[in-house]
């Protein structure tokens, strides 16, 4: 059983290894694997549940004994000196083979639960990736923003030089360029708690540098999944459904505890020879085989352990058809939320290219005849606003794929 869990172990490293150097991401996902002390503990409980295999698997230890007679017991063949005694008690048919299974079981359960608690990381990771990508975007934004407005402010002044414009569309530009300088400062600041988060996830230095990839909204989602389907591949059903049949095994052993345990043993008394008389096999020791059996009349313990076991498999029975119902659940909601952000970003790709060529018609007049700055500004704010929308969209999206995996049971 400890080897076919190793295959498994190395197989999922394996997998992981031709994926590292994909993207970014994908290496984050290694290194958080890799590193991430809450995974490992998971890990541990793992190989601390494979110990209990041997444990409950074993037979009892057998028990030996020795007594000497302080006052020697006289027998025909001479005086008893000493007794030595060798006992080893045998569980019922199947008993140890009922724990074995228990435990085996109970360690693939364990070995899920890991399994699940790294996809939880993989999601964890991936929603404190995509926020630094949309703060880093943003405050890109935000500088071509301000380069924008010194332009217009370039223009505005020139204008008024001019005659034809005003000073109050000079002070307008002012104004929006340091509404736009004290945002960049406050996206500045904001990179650093977002990047100490996603660090520690990888168990990293909480300033060490965070590469983000170029984001596309490209990703390979399946059509809607079948429930059955969706149903068969989460690793919290696949550890439930383990842990119903190791709680059936243990409703085996515990029946066949209470059963007759038979024991066969060995003593052996030394005996001294006779000084007043000689007689045949004068001293001789003696060995006695011996065999035993336990009688276990008191049934209440026995029972008590085979209604336990029943009721954990209950439990756990109404567990998965608790958490079924939750995953379809949040299925349709994140489900819903991709395609929500898939259809914002194409209308705010839409609405960015139109309000660029509003803008520029609208640039060019200002340029000629100093009227409508007013609407010229307000079209910039409107075109900032979609384009940090778009980038805002495009992390949630990203961010609802990847819970969409773990959803499915992916990674």
């Amino acid at each position: 059983m400890k080897q076919k869990h190793i295959i498994l172990i190395l197989a999922f490293f394996v997998w992981l290894g031709p994926n590292t150097t994909a993207q970014s991401l994908q290496t984050y996902f290694a290194t958080a694997a890799e590193n991430n002390p809450g995974l490992q503990a998971k890990y541990k409980e793992f190989e601390a549940a494979l110990e209990r295999v041997p444990q409950v698997s074993s037979l009892d230890d057998p028990t030996f004994s020795f007594g000497y007679f302080v006052s020697p017991v006289e027998t025909r063949l001479g005086p008893q000196k000493a007794k030595f005694s060798l006992a080893q008690m045998f569980p019922w048919f199947g008993t140890l083979k009922a724990k074995e299974n228990a435990a085996a079981l109970a360690a693939e359960a364990k070995f899920q639960e890991f399994v699940d608690a790294r996809n939880q990381l993989y999601y964890r990771v991936a929603a404190a990736y995509f926020p630094i990508y949309k703060l880093r975007e943003w405050r890109q934004i935000e500088k071509e923003n301000i380069e924008i407005l010194k332009s217009y402010k370039n223009i505005s002044t020139r204008n008024f030089e001019n005659d034809k414009g005003s000073m109050v569309d000079v002070l307008r530009v002012d104004i929006m360029l340091k509404d736009a300088s004290t945002n960049l400062d406050i996206l500045n600041k904001e990179e650093k708690p977002l990047v100490t988060t996603f660090n520690k996830l990888l168990n990293r230095p909480a300033d060490e540098e965070v590469t983000i990839d170029l984001v596309t909204r490209k990703d390979s989602l399946p059509e809607h999944q079948n429930k059955d389907s969706l149903m068969a591949q989460h690793p919290v059903l696949k550890k439930l459904e383990l842990m119903r049949q190791s709680d059936e095994a243990a409703e085996a052993a515990a029946r066949k505890n209470g059963y007759p345990k038979f024991g066969i043993g060995l003593d052996y008394v030394a005996v001294g020879e006779r000084t007043d008389m000689q007689v045949e096999n004068n001293g001789q020791d003696v060995i006695m085989p011996m065999v035993s059996v336990s009688i276990p009349i008191f049934r209440k313990k026995y029972n008590s352990a085979v209604k336990e076991a029943q009721l954990k498999q209950e439990s756990i029975a109404l567990q998965k058809e608790e958490f079924s119902n939750n995953l379809v659940s949040t299925y349709e909601e994140v489900w819903f939320d991709i395609n929500k952000q898939n259809q914002l970003i194409d209308l705010y790709n839409d609405q960015i290219r139109t309000t660029r060529q509003t803008l520029k018609l609208l640039t060019t007049s200002y340029a000629n005849s100093g009227k409508e700055f007013e609407e010229v500004l307000r079209m910039q704010q409107e075109l900032l606003k979609y384009e940090k929308k778009k980038a805002e969209a495009i992390s949630r999206y990203k961010t609802a794929v990847a819970r969409m995996e773990y959803v499915l049971g992916k990674r």
